[in-house]
């Protein structure tokens, strides 16, 4: 069976936890994975231990923001409380995925923590016309454009949307944070056309899948034929997977 790291999606909030981390781990379920949650107050050992066990990651949603400290940013009075402990264990997650290339799917503060923990930055709490957070009840809030020639419209070429990219695609939406600039060697793959936020990003590597979107793909997996290619295309990855091999230095 393969397995997927996902961390809790807070420290401290329970009901938030208990609300939020069942369609994560449905949709993983349901795509072919098993997930393995990762208590975010947990010593880094035993973090250590269960990535070890896995071949893929997958940075959830939270109703915390990320410190703007992180990306050396002044807080403003809209900016959320901030989660260090999820944003230990999200750091120990992307280290060992970039470390031995395992694929990465992260959404929505996922996405922003990727973003930041590549050396990107967030706008704190967005000012536009669209609204970006009607909440968990909306599933399709507004459009994104996906960019031609991404994975992401690789992804959305094997479902029953347009076949002609870019196109634009009705998602759900639940943030007030988005990315501003794009970390180190991430593409953006999505931007909401009404307002340019950016909707996705991915690493601009052709082996190594890295993805982090900020819509809510796991609570639309049952209806949505894109939010199940997502994940599919996420499970293949893992199931590709191979350790990196490591050359040893022969003596002359």
């Amino acid at each position: 069976m393969l397995r997927i790291a996902i961390p809790e999606p807070t420290t401290s909030d329970a009901d938030y936890n208990s609300r939020s981390l069942p369609p994560y781990l449905d949709a993983l379920r349901a795509s072919g994975a098993e997930p393995v949650i990762v208590k975010v107050n947990a010593p880094q050992a035993d973090v250590a231990r269960l990535l070890a066990g896995v071949q893929g990651i997958l940075l959830p949603g939270s109703r915390y923001d990320v410190d703007p400290q992180r990306y050396g940013a002044e807080r403003i009075p809209e900016c959320g409380e901030s989660d260090p402990g999820r944003a230990a264990v999200d750091e120990l997650f992307l280290q060992d995925a970039f470390n031995l290339r395992k694929p990465v799917l992260a959404i929505c503060h996922g996405a922003q923590t990727l973003n930041v923990w590549r050396n990107g930055t967030l706008i704190q709490d967005l000012k536009t016309e669209v609204n970006h957070r009607p909440g968990r009840d909306v599933a399709e809030a507004h459009p994104v454009r996906v960019a031609a020639g991404s994975r992401l419209s690789t992804i959305l070429k094997g479902t029953d949307f347009s076949p002609y990219i870019p196109a634009e695609i009705q998602v759900n939406s639940s943030h007030h944070q988005a990315i501003r600039e794009p970390g180190d060697n991430l593409r953006i793959t999505a931007v909401s056309p009404a307002d340019g936020v950016v909707e996705a990003v991915e690493l601009d590597s052709p082996d190594h899948f890295v993805l982090g979107v900020q819509w809510h793909p796991e609570r639309t997996f049952h209806q949505s034929a894109f939010s199940r290619a997502l994940f599919s295309a996420f499970i293949g990855a893992v199931r590709a997977w191979q350790p990196p091999v490591v050359e040893s230095l022969s003596r002359s």
